[in-house]
């Protein structure tokens, strides 16, 4: 690749407008549906044929749709074979162009290579193949997802970056030396620093492809050896190449997570090499993330993400040998020559000997070794001027007058003389290098010159020379060399300056004649003597002078220095006098600038005024809340009897729904009273001294009743005492469950007493009848288990009903089990007996390691038996008791732990308590997801009823999509966003006093990627306390302070918000009637942290593969996922818990691998402090052992044991089987079948892949159906058909009687109706019978739900678009679960399998934050990029429903070994804050602090959101610069006309804050409205107010490239096929709608460029002068100054806010006013990047200078109307498609709202224009 033209493209993250709650934006039910499940009158006035119809109806459906979903799997199995891309051609794309016009084809310096003869058929065959990869590729590529990268893995994942991919991503003929690497480093220290871990891979073979190329071949080689050396990455140059066997074992054995790769390279050669690396990669299962497109902000990287998929491992498995074949030869090595001047030939063979032999000479002349720039500079000269001189010669000696007169045409050589002053400069240069600091070089001139033809080729063999010098030069580990400085070897501007120095000023006269100075002149003089000495037997001349010769070395025409034409603009800023900014930025306002009130450029800003008054528009006029535009299905406030009705099915189906979600006994009643804010009031209530009357009376009647409820119970258990007995001794496992089931229902203690006993007795029984049988065979401890369990259950739980007879019996079993030091313990007797039979049914394990090993999951948990008055129906843990202590003290709480432990009662309980205290407070329910909004919903719905005036509610819903009781409900649940629209809301003040508590769930969304700083922004609003739960921070304690910072400066707010709002207060109060008691309590500002670890149930791990058609199932244990290394650096990580069996596990490993181990005896189980003699041995014991255990695993590595410990590790690892991706999916429904068996369902199957999860559905769905066709009668089906006929006929006879006329009929035909109805009723009973599906092929439990609900859940799918197949599923018990199906359908799914109904789910993500699904087993059956730490956390959290299984299990179906072990040993992800400001969200806070009733309150929350940043927090500087970026924000909003001097909002700031989300495309569509581009655009059809369809698609094209910005991969507009329906590539604006855009942009750009260079000053002057990576400081200690030096340097040249590398290549302080570059130039420390200018980008680009194109979905949909062409053409995924066009088509309709609301004029075009559009796109969406 030449130089690029466009070197310095831009790169931004610009497309963060997806919606955090996207994942549900369904709307829980649609107008044109009636809610719930209620049948309509007309169903029930139709009886029970209703039911009877309906499965008639659904028996003839069936059949055809088990055709259609048979037909959809055989398609989709034809898609993963190859698809034809025959019809699609190639584009000469700008890179191609590029590869063939390659500076290789320069007369004067080629590199010749063996060439191919293209017509051989083998070479044909092998042409036509590559043709075939590179459109597999582009086919594989055009799909890649735009994602973050590093997800939140933290140390858990490392990929691979390969290495020329990454030297293709900057390399650039401009690019200085040093600068070049300055950006690799910069690169990968944004990795480093967002705690990524990778490894760069060069292989052996892609060097070749460099040789035509000695720049690049040179750096590379460069880059290579500073890596290795210089930094601490990984560098891998084993590789000879990507089908090597050595890499394929590196994949395997480490599995990276992706690998970083470049679909383009230097060549069209290289390109198809590294199509044959991406081929391999994805065929191995690897995902692949290219280097074109990726951008980055503060927290994350962005990039293209292409996931294997099977197509991928097909294609490499169907072309291995043509890609082996293709491989070869790209990478066939035949030996290259340099020719130089056209008749010059060199072998490169020799001048790698040269090198050889004069790096040997300079290790005698300097046996000490040296800087590595001294050492290479002198190679390179010495050896090039050489073989230069002797090229001549040879040359001359050979040349006759015929080749004289051949060379007229050809450049002349440059003379020896000439090659030899060429050096010294070259010397010089190196000279300055190693004295002058970067700070003085960053000021040099900048020279636009170029070297003549005569002197480039020499330049360029030696950089081959470089190239080889380095070579040799890593291989040599006998000399000493100081190898920091290899990324400054040579600065070719520097190096420019000084040649034209001596060839244009030296030679004008004295005063151009500058003085060396003596330290340089000395370095000089020692680097030319050494390159004379090695030059040997030629002489090249004295050090000085420098130049003899008048030859020419550079183009005279082009040697000029840049000149600044434009001066940098003045950056005085306007003053803006407002409180708050004064209150905010006052101290650095004072450091700034700020223009004078008369200054020309501070003018009145009257910009919209001639708009309005053009138009009759309103731009200042407020417009409506963005709540009120959000649909309202029902509100309580309403009159209207319809939307009454709505309301009243809404709160069954919330009833209805709730009741799956929990017990619905433990609905709460809530009367309305006075409840005292006191902490603990009910304990308090209980020590009053003296009762009453009517208390004592209660009382007695209380005990009278529980005696009576004793009897009965008593009663209950005599009647089946007996039955119960007899079941154990038939089936223990069924008899306990039996046993257990009863003993939940039961009040009493003493009756449970009673049947624990009893109990004990009849599983002892067993175990000695058991024992009787087996005699000396083994036995099965698991009836052993049971007695044991029992003993543990009576000791702990009914110790105060245990008396001396129970004891001894006790005692008597324990000995019967062998246990005598036990039996000793609790007897407290010393002597053994003796007796003989007691030893028949003896357990022949100790009693420690039989609790261990056998009871594992069954031993106790420490809990607390004390109750507390404040929780009914359970006893609340301590940590949970400090939960409720803080509620009741009004405090503040972070709450983290685990999933499923409970931390949720508490949220209830606050909700409790504020509706409790008075009808107005209010609590919020933050939930990040509308499904979590729905499932809080129906809980509060379960739990909560309460008496309430008219109009108000207790529970009310704010979504995106819909609202009901927003501000008259007592609990609002809502998502993140639409609070945040309520906080910053000037008109929700009122509303917002009323809040008395918020609650946060899943709190670690505040460090997630979309919509993180809403979270941010409400935890620094809210004045009141919160909750905040997480299952998954690890940096709790970080975020308690940073929370806690937030309250402090709440309370000092308080007092003067107090003061100052007095006045409304006493207003609201009055419009209220009733006085708010929130200021009535006692505000507590403290944030109290709780920290929960411990899991209630512990996670199985189990890694399953595939051997033949039988599955390995293997127990992972958590230690085998760690390596010494992850040990030594990260420790055993605190989460990474075992169950007693894996403690046991680890013991005995541990012994084994070293039997002289010499804590063995004191570890062992029986001798163990915490065990020994222990009767009753709890998970607390058990935890104490287990970290014993790692601690002493931690200290074999200290005692350098590190071999046993590899050796432990590895004897734990499990040893999976491979397995073909078709044949894993093939035995899926086997494989849930051997699930089944081992009595693991209920499962969630996690796979992320939307269309597999519903083909896994499909696939068991359909095997159990085959099943049961198979093994069932063959005349079944035919008796079915002969019945159904039957049927149909009876029914048509049945309508011919009119109903109505009964009363008409004769008695004939009246008997006849009897006949035929009694007749259809046997009928459907034989056929109920005959279709009813057996037990044995369906996973559905029957008893888990009666008919009833069964039906109302099936009532619900009636209108669904695959409502029928998932009833059909349903009843086979599969059901699955992703974002794309509708709101119902997931519900039914949810409702079904919490029910215990559907016992398979397969299901993507969207199970994984917060749902209520808790399941016995979770299966990850599918790898993915977004399976990741926290991922992981959450999903697996499912698993192990508390009081129903004692373990969870996880099991990784055919997951890559590597891949499990970091899931299972990586830390969750660290909370840290993002760039916190955006333009919009500043004119939000001022338009919030101008526009507030209570100023006080606003002003304060403004000041929160802007001084507490969590990126800020204890970070003065981030501060200061965020100060810095909101005064230059506040400048562009004054400019363009939306504030006024004093900070108030004018214009059209409404319409820009209504748009926030969409910035900068906001500010861009008000700046089109201004310039009446709109108005000039929307003209209608003459005569008429309707447009014509050009109009319309101009203005989708318009706003799609404002709004719907989704760009593709560049390399998908390499090909271009016929595609079905779509575009695919947006067309550019409208050339005025570009103008504008450009006029914006330059605007932005200098405001950006204002802010830049005034934060430059804040810049850590010591790290800029550092690289980032390998910290090598250019900060040169010993600079003694020199004239030659001074008089190189620009005085004019302004570099103040640029990093001093990019200075090097000619980037100037004025260059910030173009974006492009910013990234680039901007200085690092400050931690800003282009992200944080709101530029809207015309036209992105990446690194190798080509255009990013736009997808059309949006316009493409409006000409077609078709999803799937979407999914087909403009490749998105169906899911993503409906969402990303529902959101459009929303914006349109809110933009259209806006326009209408600031309008006057109801027929104004552009209005009438928006309101078209956007009801032809909303219908058009419809018919979807």
């Amino acid at each position: 690749m030449d130089s690029a033209e466009d070197h310095f493209k831009k790169v931004v993250h610009n497309d963060a407008n997806e919606n955090a709650s996207n994942d549900d934006t369904d709307s829980e039910y649609n107008d044109s549906e009636e809610v719930g499940f209620i049948p309509t009158k007309e169903d029930e006035d139709s009886g029970s044929t209703i039911d009877s119809d309906e499965e008639d109806e659904t028996s003839d459906k069936e059949e055809a749709t088990i055709t259609q979903i048979v037909k959809e799997q055989e398609d989709r199995e034809k898609e993963t074979e190859d698809t034809d891309y025959s019809k699609a051609y190639n584009i000469l794309t700008t890179e191609e162009v590029t590869q063939q016009a390659s500076q290789t084809e320069g007369k004067d310096f080629r590199v010749l290579q063996h060439e191919c003869d293209s017509q051989s058929p083998e070479i044909r065959k092998h042409l036509e193949f590559l043709k075939k990869l590179r459109l597999h590729i582009w086919a594989s590529l055009s799909r890649a997802q735009y994602v973050s990268l590093l997800k939140d893995f933290v140390e858990s994942e490392f990929f691979v970056i390969d290495g020329d991919s990454l030297l293709l991503m900057f390399l650039d003929e401009e690019t200085q030396y040093l600068n070049f690497f300055y950006q690799i480093e910069c690169f990968l220290q944004d990795f480093t620093e967002k705690g990524a871990k990778y490894v760069i891979v060069f292989f052996e073979d892609a060097e070749q492809m460099y040789f035509p190329y000695p720049h690049f071949l040179f750096l590379r080689t460069a880059l290579i050896e500073h890596l290795k050396h210089n930094t601490g990455t990984t560098v891998h140059t084993e590789f000879s190449n990507c089908l090597s066997s050595k890499w394929e074992i590196f994949l395997k054995k480490s599995y990276p997570y992706f690998i970083i790769v470049s679909d383009i390279g230097l060549t069209s050669l290289q390109t198809d090499y590294l199509s044959i690396f991406i081929a391999h990669s994805l065929s191995k299962k690897i995902n692949i993330v290219l280097t074109s497109g990726q951008e980055y902000d503060i927290l994350r990287v962005y990039g293209y993400h292409v996931q294997s998929v099977y197509k991928h491992r097909l294609f490499f498995q169907k072309h291995e040998q043509d890609l082996r074949y293709a491989c070869e030869n790209l990478v066939r090595y035949e030996e290259p020559f340099v020719c130089l001047y056209e008749h010059l030939e060199l072998s490169l063979k020799s001048i790698q000997k040269e090198v050889c032999q004069t790096v040997h000479l300079l290790k005698q002349l300097w046996p000490e070794g040296s800087d590595i720039r001294r050492v290479v500079c002198v190679l390179a000269c010495a050896v090039g001027l050489k073989i230069y001189s002797n090229m001549l010669e040879n040359a001359n000696t050979s040349m006759g007058a015929k080749t004289e007169q051949s060379a007229r045409g050809r450049s002349k050589p440059l003379s020896p003389e000439g090659a030899a002053e060429l050096c010294r400069l070259q010397c010089l240069t190196v000279a300055f290098l190693l004295h002058m600091p970067l700070s003085q070089r960053a000021q040099i001139r900048i020279m636009k010159s170029c070297w003549t033809k005569q002197v480039l080729p020499l330049i360029k063999m030696q950089q081959l020379c470089t190239h080889f010098a380095l070579t040799q030069l890593s291989d040599t580990n006998d000399w000493k060399l100081d190898l920091t400085y290899l990324p400054d070897l040579n600065d070719d501007s520097l190096l420019i300056n000084l040649a034209h120095y001596y060839e244009v000023e030296y030679t004008e006269g004295l005063e151009f004649k500058k003085e060396l100075g003596k330290e340089m002149e000395n370095e000089y003089q020692c680097l030319w003597d050494t390159v004379t000495k090695l030059a040997v037997k030629y002489s090249f001349g004295d050090a000085f002078p420098i130049r003899k010769t008048s030859q020419l070395f550079l183009e005279q025409e082009q040697t000029l220095c840049r000149v600044y034409e434009e001066e940098i603009p003045n950056i005085g800023l306007i003053p803006v006098k407002s409180d708050l900014v004064e209150d905010y930025a006052g101290d650095v306002l004072k450091d700034l600038p700020v223009l004078e009130s008369n200054d020309p450029a501070v003018t009145s800003f009257i910009k919209h005024k001639e708009f309005d008054e053009l138009h009759h528009w309103h731009s200042g006029r407020p417009l409506t809340e963005e709540y009120e535009r959000v649909r309202c299905n029902a509100d309580a406030k309403s009159k209207d009897p319809q939307e009454r009705r709505r309301i009243q099915k809404l709160q069954t189906f919330y009833h209805f729904y709730g009741s799956t979600l929990e017990d619905s006994t433990s609905k709460l009643i809530v009367c309305q009273e006075d409840v005292s804010g006191n902490a603990n009031a009910a304990v308090k209530k209980t020590q009053k001294k003296h009762k009453s009357k009517a208390e004592t009376i209660a009382e007695e009647n209380n005990r009278r009743l529980k005696a009576k409820e004793e009897k009965k119970e008593q009663e209950q258990w005599k009647t089946l005492c007996i039955p119960t007995e007899k079941e154990i001794k038939a089936n223990l496992t069924v008899g306990i469950n039996k046993l257990e089931k009863f003993l939940k229902t039961l009040k009493s203690k003493s009756v449970k007493f009673s049947v624990e006993m009893r109990g004990l007795s009849a599983c002892l029984e067993v175990w000695k009848e058991h024992c009787r049988q087996q005699g000396n065979k083994s036995k099965d401890l698991s009836k052993a288990v049971q007695v044991v369990r029992r003993i543990h259950i009576l000791l702990e739980k009914y110790q105060d009903l245990l008396e001396k007879p129970h004891l001894q019996k006790l005692t008597r079993y324990l000995r019967l089990l062998g246990f005598e030091n036990l039996a000793c313990s609790l007897s407290g007797q010393t002597e053994e007996n003796n007796d003989q039979n007691i030893s028949n049914y003896a357990i022949e394990v100790g009693p420690a390691r039989f609790q261990l090993q056998y009871m594992d999951y069954y031993l106790l948990r420490e809990e607390r038996n004390d109750p507390d008055p404040r929780v009914q129906h359970f006893i609340p843990d301590t940590w949970q008791r400090e939960l409720l202590d803080a509620v009741d003290n009004n405090e503040s709480a972070v709450i983290v732990a685990p999933t499923s432990s409970g931390k949720t009662y508490a949220s209830y309980y606050c909700m409790e308590k504020v509706l409790k205290t008075s009808n107005d407070g209010v609590v919020v329910y933050v939930a990040p997801t509308k499904a979590l909004v729905n499932q809080v919903v129906g809980t509060i719905y379960n739990r909560f009823t309460k008496k309430l005036p008219d109009g108000l509610v207790v529970c009310g819903v704010f979504t995106r999509d819909y609202r009901n009781d927003v501000m008259n409900s007592q609990i609002l649940v809502t998502v993140p966003q639409c609070l945040e629209i309520l906080m910053l809301s000037p008109r929700c003040q009122k509303w917002t006093k009323r809040i008395q508590y918020v609650i946060f769930d899943e709190v670690h969304c505040l460090g997630g990627e979309i919509g993180a700083e809403i979270w941010e922004h409400l935890l620094v609003t809210i004045r009141c306390p919160f909750l905040a739960l997480s299952a998954t921070v690890s940096n709790p304690e970080h975020l308690t302070e940073w929370l806690q910072s937030v309250k402090t400066y709440w309370q000092c707010a308080e007092n003067t918000i107090k003061g100052s709002s007095t006045n409304s207060e006493k207003n609201f109060t009055r419009k209220c009637k009733v006085k708010s008691k929130v200021q009535e309590q006692k505000k507590s500002y403290h944030v109290r942290l709780v920290l929960y670890e411990e899991r209630y149930n512990d996670l199985e791990k189990y890694v399953c593969s595939l051997k033949g058609s039988d599955f390995i199932i293997e127990h992972c244990h958590p230690c085998a996922a760690l390596t010494v290394n992850h040990i030594e650096n990260y420790g055993i990580p605190s989460d990474l818990s075992l169950s007693p069996r894996e403690s046991i596990q680890l013991y005995d490993t541990m012994v084994k691998v070293w039997q002289e181990w010499p804590r063995a005896q004191e570890l062992d189980p029986e001798e163990f402090v915490s065990f020994k003699n222990k009767v009753v041995i709890k998970k607390a014991d058990v935890r104490k052992y287990e970290q014993e255990l790692k601690k002493e695993l931690s200290k074999w590595i200290v005692l350098g044991q590190r071999q046993k410990v590899n050796e432990l590790l590895e004897h734990l690892k499990p040893k999976p089987v491979d397995c073909p991706e078709q044949e894993k999916w093939k035995h899926f429904a086997s494989f849930v079948d051997k699930l089944h068996e081992m009595d693991k369902l209920p499962a969630i199957f996690f796979i992320f892949n939307v269309d597999s999860v519903e083909g896994a559905a499909r696939n068991v769905f359909l095997s159990l159906r085959k099943k049961q066709k198979i093994e069932q009668d063959p005349n079944t089906e035919r008796e079915k058909e002969r019945l159904r006929d039957e049927l149909r006929k009876v029914k048509k006879m049945l309508t011919k009687f009119n109903p109505q006329g009964t009363k008409k009929l004769s008695s004939t035909k009246m008997e006849n109706m009897v006949l035929l109805l009694t007749t259809k009723k046997q009928l459907e009973k034989r056929l109920k019978r005959l279709t009813a599906i057996p037990s044995a092929y369906t996973y559905a439990d029957p008893k888990a739900v009666d008919k009833d609900t069964l039906m109302k859940i099936f009532h619900r799918l009636r209108f669904e678009r695959r409502g029928d197949l998932q009833r059909m599923m349903a009843l086979r018990g599969i059901g699955y679960h992703h974002r794309s199906m509708a709101v119902k359908e997931r519900q039914a799914v949810e409702m079904l399998f919490r029910l215990g109904y559907i016992k398979v789910v397969t299901a993507t993500s969207t199970l994984a934050l917060g749902i209520n699904m808790p399941c016995k087993s979770v299966v990850f059956a599918e790898d993915s990029v977004f399976l990741d730490a926290l991922n992981y956390r959450q999903m697996s959290g499912r698993a192990g429903r508390r009081g129903q299984d004692m373990i969870g299990n996880v099991f990784f179906y055919d997951i890559p070994l590597p891949k499990v072990e970091r899931l299972i040993k990586s830390n969750v992800p660290q909370l840290k804050g993002q760039f916190p400001l955006t333009v919009s969200l500043i004119l939000r806070l001022m338009l919030l602090a101008a526009k507030a009733d209570d100023k006080a309150d606003a002003r304060a929350k403004a000041l929160s959101v802007l001084k507490h940043s969590l990126m800020s927090f204890r970070k003065e500087r981030y501060a200061e610069i965020l100060k810095i970026y909101f005064m230059f924000s506040l400048q562009f909003l004054i400019k363009e006309g939306y504030l006024d001097q004093e900070g108030n909002p004018i214009g059209f700031a409404g319409l820009v804050t209504h748009l926030y989300y969409y910035e900068p495309s906001n500010f861009v569509l008000v700046s089109f409205l201004v310039k009446g581009l709109f108005h000039k655009l929307c003209q209608p059809i003459k005569g008429s107010t309707v447009f014509s369809e050009d109009v319309l698609e101009k203005l989708v094209l318009i706003l799609a490239n404002l709004f719907g910005r989704k760009y593709l991969p560049t390399c998908s507009m390499k090909y271009k096929r016929t595609f079905c329906q779509s575009k695919v590539f947006l067309e550019d604006l409208p050339e005025d709608f570009a103008d504008a855009v450009n006029e914006y942009n330059t605007k932005v750009e200098e405001n950006f460029a204002h802010f830049l260079l005034t934060t430059a000053k804040l810049a850590d002057t010591e790290q800029e002068y550092r690289l980032p990576l390998s910290k090598t400081d250019f900060t040169s200690k010993n600079w003694h100054g020199s004239e030659l030096a001074s008089s190189l340097m620009d005085n004019t040249k302004s570099v103040s806010a640029i990093s001093p590398f990019a200075c090097l290549s000619g980037v100037v302080d004025n260059d910030l006013f173009h974006g492009e570059i910013i990234n680039k130039a901007v200085l690092r420390s400050l931690g800003i990047n282009a992200t944080n200018c709101p530029r809207l980008y015309l036209n992105k680009y990446d690194n190798q200078g080509r255009r990013r194109p736009l997808n059309a979905y949006a316009l493409d949909f409006y000409k077609h109307g078709s999803l799937t062409a979407l999914t087909t053409d403009n490749w998105l995924n169906e899911g993503d498609a409906y969402y990303a066009l529902k959101d459009f088509s929303l914006l349109i309709k809110s933009i259209g709202t806006s326009l209408s609301e600031l309008c006057d004029d109801p027929n104004d075009n552009v209005l009438l224009a928006f309101q078209q559009l956007g009801e032809i796109y909303e219908e058009k969406l419809k018919c979807i």
